[in-house]
């Protein structure tokens, strides 16, 4: 009698794989489980652009409710949503459109959001599509993150970095003498100085002009009066002009920062100018908008700022020491021949020429200091 062949003990495995299957059968509601406890923040957005889904960690991370989520679409309308600038995102830039349009996913998409109670967050985000048999778009799962804590480390990591930044506007925003119908002209913006009277002394030079065009081209800004013509060497013309009324320049100081340049190019003009690098940028462009609301931010870009000996002096410095050595030096007071007197800095600030030279002397002896001394002992 023939014996029946050997069992062989690896189909046995497979068999009693496949009959035990049904037994590991996930509940049916176990994916919405998952999602709601999930330690990310995860929302669903519906074809009509509604959101449909939110889990308890999204509640937590925007302060609503689910039934306050769900009530909303993903459009800027129902979210005060803004780029690192503090322009808006809008819905042809937000990552759940670019999904619905692609059928792609979007990673790392970052961006501020103002919540109910009035504070900011900085969120980071990842939106993938969920498909149809048809292979069509038919939701888009957002997870996202709280991560203003990283932001805000991030900014003070960049303390002793300077943002350096570039804002555009359209030509509109100077003075039809100054405009180009092609080319670039370039103005230096030297110093901003603060006088008594709440007004600004400023100094600003360009070679792009002559002497007598730029005097002019200045003279037309309705903000400045005064405008008084200092030097002309080498085909680069240097004036002093008084603001009867703030100016987009002074928005970089006003946040601790400087400006930089102005440069103005056909159909354009651009704003160049430095901000401590744990300043807000959002700041700069708020305020210039106050002047040209169609301002944007352009560029961007951060560098190392070593605590030079201007850094050292500036802290060492009252503020009217600083502020006469910073005009006496833009407006050629240590020129020779001087295009600027005493009397004439002296008349700026409203004070007397004796007051001035005492202020202007202290800060000298200081400057003189820390060259020749102060730096010296650091380096023995």
């Amino acid at each position: 009698m023939t014996e029946p062949p050997p069992t062989d003990r690896r189909e046995e495995s497979a068999d009693d794989c496949r009959t035990s299957e049904p037994q590991r059968m996930l509940p049916a509601d176990f994916a919405e489980r998952v999602f709601d406890v999930s330690p990310i923040s995860i929302v669903v957005v519906g074809p009509t652009g509604a959101l449909v889904f939110a889990n308890e960690r999204a509640t937590q991370t925007l302060g609503m409710t689910v039934e306050a989520i769900t009530s909303r679409t993903y459009e800027q309308s129902d979210w005060k949503m803004s780029h690192d600038d503090g322009t808006p995102v809008s819905v042809d830039e937000h990552p759940v459109t670019r999904v619905f349009e692609t059928g792609k996913p979007d990673f790392g998409f970052e961006h501020w959001i103002e919540l109910p109670d009035g504070s900011e967050r900085w969120l980071s985000s990842n939106s993938s599509p969920l498909v149809n048999e048809a292979g069509e778009v038919e939701y888009v799962v957002v997870s996202f993150e709280d991560i203003t804590g990283l932001k805000r480390r991030e900014e003070r990591l960049t303390s002793e970095q300077v943002r350096r930044l570039e804002f555009r506007a359209n030509q509109s925003a100077v003075p039809p003498s100054l405009r180009r119908d092609s080319g670039e002209m370039r103005i230096e913006i030297d110093s901003i100085i603060s006088v008594p009277d709440g007004k600004t002394v400023q100094y600003m030079g360009t070679a792009d002009l002559s002497a007598r065009e730029f005097v002019n081209a200045v003279e037309e800004v309705p903000h400045y009066f005064e405008v008084r013509l200092l030097s002309t060497t080498n085909g680069y013309s240097r004036l002093e002009a008084r603001s009867k009324s703030a100016t987009v320049s002074e928005i970089f100081p006003s946040l601790g920062g400087r400006a930089r340049a102005i440069v103005i190019a056909a159909d354009e003009v651009r704003f160049l100018g430095e901000l401590p690098g744990d300043v807000d940028p959002r700041q700069a462009a708020a305020g210039i908008r106050r002047f040209h609301p169609d301002v944007e931010l352009v560029s961007e870009e951060l560098v190392y700022s070593p605590h030079l000996l201007y850094d050292v002096v500036a802290d060492a410095l009252t503020d009217r020491q600083m502020t006469a050595l910073d005009a006496a030096y833009f407006s050629g007071y240590f020129d020779t021949p001087r295009t600027t007197t005493g009397d004439d800095l002296a008349d700026n600030f409203g004070v007397t020429r004796q007051t001035f030279n005492q202020h202007i002397r202290k800060a000298q002896q200081t400057v003189f200091e820390y060259l020749f001394e102060k730096s010296g002992e650091n380096a023995r």
